[in-house]
């Protein structure tokens, strides 16, 4: 609250910005007609003798005017056409008996004008106007004084004060203290007489706690500038010495006008001692983020994603369209929620980039909020849909709904068109790292301890240690015979397939006369192999990841994979554990066990090289962990939900063809299946249809596969030759042909990370058992990377060896390079061994 409302009946700018900085201005509207645009009034005073309608009035507070003073002959016009909320009636004293109760029905509050300050006649007026806010403003010739305004404030009436008789200056008898004024009813319950302040930003996020004095007052409604009263040292001058200095947006009395806050705005570090942005710790929410931008925009690094954002409109402009049709499509609480969080950081970021604050768009909003006017609220053109036709009868909808994939034509898709059946569901790698980094930071910070709480609050499992080490104990490898066996067998084919890639023989090959060059292959040391183990138990993801470690000769294996609720892990995993020779098992998943294996804590052995899929949060945790010079660690390939890409003819069995779709349709409800029907019937496509239908609703899982499903493609083309270069371009993780001779398109596949070739090589068989491993680039990415292998676990060094008269003839082509690029020294460790040979 206020102390007083300035009336600004003279147009001083250093007054009325030290004004603006305490309470919201009243101006005359004829002022207001004739001053500068940024003069925009809280209260608009309507002159009695200026000629206004209720169209120049609702015009007025469409500009974001919050209230109208208007005299009494224009209320009766006004009321009808303007909220009572918007309307403060104008009164002399000698007036108050006129007005009626449809007037005092219709208005919000009242601005009395009188020549003498009579408190019993004016709290008689406000038991009159019940309901409203009375305003006082005395036509004395001489100010109010403190003791005016303190009478005043304690009937609960607001004074105005006219700002030709307010000054910067010392009170005298025609002019009062602008911060005399302000403190007339401030009081101090502290024996040094200081008033405690709450300093926010602009949104209202809490600073600090300080004090304020007279003279610190005086100084920060003056200049604008953040300052208090210390308790030992007198004034301070926030900043004076940091640079954190503050703006003052304004300085509020609380309601028992015995505190203060101010808002600022806040410079340099932060307002806090420790370089934070808070005293009462980090800030978050909108403010969080509008403070890391601000500092990204000044620091990111030129080339990178995000100084992309800042710098190319049409890229930032394709993300704000993009996060918004992700808005609009998302149902679900959760989604709703996380799309919203997706488009308000676009959209601050082109705020960030052209200077706007979010205290710019709360203002913005504001004024929003203040129209009279409403728009229609029809969409633009663009964006407008024509309404559906109302149905004169629902169609019946099953109990379960039906399972149906989209189909698109590709003989009649535009070229956009195309291009989104190409796009995979959006990777919010961005914003997922920046939700990892917390639990990244604290498992390096904190070792075991932060695994075994974090793996309590996410695995809900409570562990008294993070790791198994060998000899495992034989009760935790203990399955059922059938599924030993059927793991035994996957190990000798992967095992078999696995060992044939290994690069065990040197490269050598001499270049020219005594110059030899070799490349040799060695195991990467220490490997760290991560194993999901949330919506189903992967000991296949164990095997694929641990045998080829095992086949390289990895020296240290740490399998890490999520423990059950009891704090074990599935004797699945822990059986391929002991078939790989782990020499560790983390019980621990998500992104702490990534945190756990880049960086190493007490019992977590460290590793060189982080393997194997996961959720987005794992993902981004490797992502994370793979870009800090402090963890030197890498990582085997970006990940993304499951997909397959089926190409099916003629010749293709239905029942074969869903099969093979729902296998990767049950991962997860982010999981991608594409089915490319070349030149198929109706009557064909519709049993394939069929069939994904009758064998999902046979399936545990049926709840996933109805969402991915949805969410997934039929594309219908006319040509094979069509049909694997659309797949070319999707760049599937699985790949299975469905064709008529399907091993004669094998050569024509460019980028895919696993084939399955004919009708009897359902994708089941890479993902466990036929030798091949299912660790495989997804979301496009195997236009670049390879699927895991055995010399994913290799690294090749390069040597060279240099005879004396090998050095004769390539050293005059190595100075001489080295000259070119003014590089002397490496010239001089040529020329100074061609001059000793010469000595020689």
């Amino acid at each position: 609250m206020s102390s007083f409302l300035p009336l600004i009946d003279v147009l001083q700018p250093e007054l009325i910005s030290s004004l603006s900085r305490i309470a919201p201005l009243v101006v005359p509207s004829s002022i207001f007609s004739a001053s500068s645009p940024s003069l925009l009034p809280s209260y608009l005073l309507v002159d009695s003798d200026l000629p206004v309608d209720v169209q120049e009035a609702v015009a007025w507070l469409d500009k974001g005017i919050q209230k109208l003073i208007i005299p009494l002959p224009l209320a009766k016009e006004l009321i009808a056409a303007i909220p009572a909320d918007r309307l403060v009636l104008l009164l002399d004293a000698s007036n108050v008996s006129a007005v009626s109760e449809k007037v005092r029905n219709g208005v919000s509050g009242v601005l009395l004008k009188t020549a003498a300050i009579d408190l019993d006649f004016i709290t008689s007026v406000s038991s009159f106007f019940t309901g409203c806010v009375i305003h006082v403003l005395s036509t004395a010739s001489t100010p109010l004084t403190q003791s005016n305004l303190r009478g005043l404030l304690g009937v609960h009436t607001i004074p105005i004060l006219p700002a030709s008789q307010l000054t910067l200056g010392p009170s005298s008898s025609s002019h009062i203290n602008v911060t005399d004024a302000f403190l007339a009813p401030l009081v101090s319950d502290r024996p040094d007489g200081l008033f405690p302040t709450v300093v926010s930003t602009q949104s209202g996020h809490t600073l600090g706690l300080v004090y304020s004095s007279s003279a610190s007052l005086k100084e920060s409604i003056t200049t604008g500038k953040g300052v208090y009263q210390s308790r030992k040292h007198g004034l301070w001058r926030k900043g004076e010495t940091s640079g954190a200095t503050q703006d003052v947006i304004s300085v509020r009395l609380d309601c028992d006008s015995d505190c203060l806050e101010f808002r600022v705005v806040q410079h340099g570090a932060g307002f806090c001692h420790l370089n934070r942005m808070s005293c009462f710790g980090e800030i978050s929410g909108i403010s969080a983020l509008e403070n890391t931008l601000r500092l990204r925009f000044e620091s990111a690094p030129e080339g990178s994603y995000t100084k992309r954002l800042f710098s190319d409109p049409e890229l930032l402009r394709s993300k704000i369209m993009e996060e918004a049709d992700e808005l609009c499509c998302a149902t679900t609480k959760d989604d709703i929620a996380f799309e919203a969080a997706d488009l308000l950081y676009f959209a601050l970021t082109k705020c960030t980039a052209a200077g706007v604050a979010f205290a710019d768009i709360e203002h913005s909003l504001d004024q929003k909020a203040r129209k009279v006017t409403r728009r229609p609220g029809n969409a633009k053109p663009q964006w407008a849909k024509p309404a559906a036709p109302i149905p004169t009868s629902a169609p019946p909808i099953s109990a379960d709904g039906s399972i149906r994939m989209c189909t698109s034509d590709l003989s009649s898709s535009t070229p956009e068109e195309r291009s989104q059946l190409l796009r995979r569901p959006v990777l919010k790698s961005d914003e997922m790292i920046i939700k990892v980094k917390p639990i990244v930071d604290d498992v390096r910070t904190r070792g075991d301890q932060a695994l075994i709480e974090l793996t309590a609050k996410f695995d809900k499992a409570q562990l008294s240690s993070t790791v198994v080490f060998p000899p495992f104990a034989s009760e935790s490898m203990v399955v059922e015979e059938n599924v030993r066996i059927a793991i035994d067998q996957a190990y000798s084919n992967i095992k078999k397939f696995h060992s044939a890639q290994i690069d065990e023989k040197a490269l050598v090959v001499e270049t020219m006369p005594g110059v030899v060059c070799s490349r040799f292959a060695r195991p990467i040391a220490r490997v760290g192999l991560y194993v999901p183990g949330g919506t189903a138990i992967l000991p296949s993801t164990a095997l694929m990841l641990g045998i080829p470690a095992q086949v390289a000769g990895c020296k240290e294996i740490v399998i890490a994979t999520p423990p059950r609720p009891d704090g074990s892990i599935s004797p699945e995993v822990m059986y391929v554990a002991h078939l790989v020779g782990a020499s560790a098992v983390l019980k621990a998943g998500g992104a702490q066990a990534v945190a756990a294996m880049a960086y190493g804590t007490e019992s977590v052995p460290k590793v060189d090289k982080i393997f194997g899929p996961g959720n987005q949060w794992v993902t981004a945790a490797k992502m994370l962990v793979q870009n800090d010079t402090d963890a030197l660690v890498s990582i085997d390939m970006p990940a993304g939900p499951s997909e397959v890409l089926v190409i099916a003819d003629y010749t293709a069995n239905a029942a074969f063809v869903a099969a093979d779709l729902l296998s990767q349709a049950e991962h997860g409800i982010d999981s991608q299946v594409v089915l490319v029907a070349v030149n198929l019937t109706a009557d064909h496509l519709a049993s394939i249809e069929e069939e994904v239908e009758k064998q999902a609703l046979q399936l545990s899982r049926v709840d996933i596969i109805r969402q991915s499903i949805s969410k997934s493609i039929i594309v219908k083309v006319t040509t094979v030759e069509e049909a694997i270069q659309f797949s070319n371009d999707y760049a599937p993780e699985h790949l299975i042909l469905h064709l008529k001779n399907a091993s004669q398109n094998v050569s024509s596949i460019e980028n895919a990370g696993s084939v399955f070739v004919g009708s009897f090589t359902p994708e089941s068989c890479g993902d466990y058992a036929s030798g091949t491993n299912h660790t495989l680039p997804t979301n496009g990415y195997a236009r670049q990377f390879s699927g895991v292998n055995t010399q994913s676990f290799q690294k090749h060094i390069t040597s060279q060896e240099i005879s004396a008269d090998g050095l004769k003839g390539l050293g005059p082509i190595v100075a001489t390079l080295a000259d070119c690029e003014g590089l002397q020294a490496h010239a001089n460790a040529v020329r100074i061994r061609l001059q000793a040979q010469k000595a020689q």
